[in-house]
């Protein structure tokens, strides 16, 4: 049941990644890369949000959308590869940009997601 829980939410975050990516590639002709920016700080929230929220009996949330959902949705080796292409491509402002606004928005909606789950969910 756990593995049918990761798939299926895995299923769900690719085709989301995906989506999103395409939709902002094509409405924004920037040189930082929106897309996975953006579904890296949305998974970011929403896994804050599933362990600031989700009690230990509940595990199976934490398996579809902690695990699956989330780890398809957001992606490290993408953010990886567009800051060494930019860096490649002498865009050393939006390289830099890149790092510093995922870092710090990354463990700004982890922790405010986290605290939203606890304030929303915890008795």
């Amino acid at each position: 049941m756990s593995v049918l829980l990761v798939f299926v939410g895995g299923c769900l975050g690719a085709l989301v990644r995906y989506a999103t990516d395409r939709l902002l590639q094509s409405r924004l002709a920037m040189v930082f890369p929106w897309g996975t920016f953006t579904v890296n700080m949305t998974g970011s929230a929403v896994l804050g949000v599933v362990a600031g929220g989700v009690p230990p009996s509940s595990s199976w949330v934490v398996l579809l959308v902690g695990t699956g959902f989330c780890g398809a949705l957001t992606t490290f080796s993408a953010f990886s590869l567009e800051t060494v292409l930019l860096v490649e491509d002498a865009a050393l402002f939006s390289a830099s940009l890149n790092v510093l606004v995922s870092l710090v928005g990354g463990l700004a909606c982890v922790g405010g997601g986290y605290q939203l789950g606890h304030l929303l969910f915890s008795p």
